[in-house]
C-alpha cells in the first residue's frame, strides 16, 4: 500500500502545500497573530519535515514534540477554534493543489490525532 506521502506527490507536493498553507494562515485573522515574530523560513522547514514524516515519508523531523512545541501558544490562548482554523486552511490548500478528498480526509485525521497534544491536554479533558 502506498503512503499518504506518496499519494499526494512526495516532498515536492508537501513543500508546495506548506508554502501555500502559510500564506493562507498569515492572511487568516483568526490565527495570524500566533505567528507574529516567528521566523517563517525556519517554521516552513519544520512544518515540511513534520508533515513528510506524519504522512509516511522519510523522517527528518527533529523539532519538539507537539505538546512542548505548542505550549507557548496554549499559554497565549491557543484553543480548539484556532486548531480548527489551521485544519481548515490545510484542507483548502490541499483542495487548491488538486489533492483528492480521500487524501484530504486522511490528512485531517492525522491532524486530529495530534489535537490534544497541540492543545496541551489529555484526551480525557477533551471528552
Amino acid at each position: 500500500m502506498t503512503t499518504l506521502y506518496e499519494r499526494i506527490g512526495g516532498t515536492a507536493a508537501v513543500k508546495a502545500a506548506v508554502d501555500i498553507f502559510y500564506g493562507k494562515v498569515l492572511a487568516d485573522a483568526r490565527i495570524a497573530h500566533f505567528f507574529e515574530g516567528v521566523d517563517m523560513t525556519a517554521q516552513n522547514a519544520k512544518q515540511r519535515a513534520f508533515l513528510i514524516m506524519a504522512f509516511g515519508g522519510p523522517n527528518t523531523y527533529s523539532g519538539a514534540d507537539m505538546r512542548r512545541g505548542h505550549a507557548h501558544l496554549v499559554a497565549r490562548g491557543l484553543n480548539d477554534s484556532h486548531f480548527d482554523a489551521v485544519v481548515e486552511n490545510l484542507a483548502a490548500t490541499l483542495t487548491e493543489l488538486g489533492v483528492g478528498q480521500a487524501e484530504i480526509a486522511e490528512v485531517a485525521a492525522v491532524a486530529e490525532s495530534v489535537r490534544d497534544d497541540v492543545l496541551g491536554r489529555s484526551s480525557a479533558e477533551a471528552a
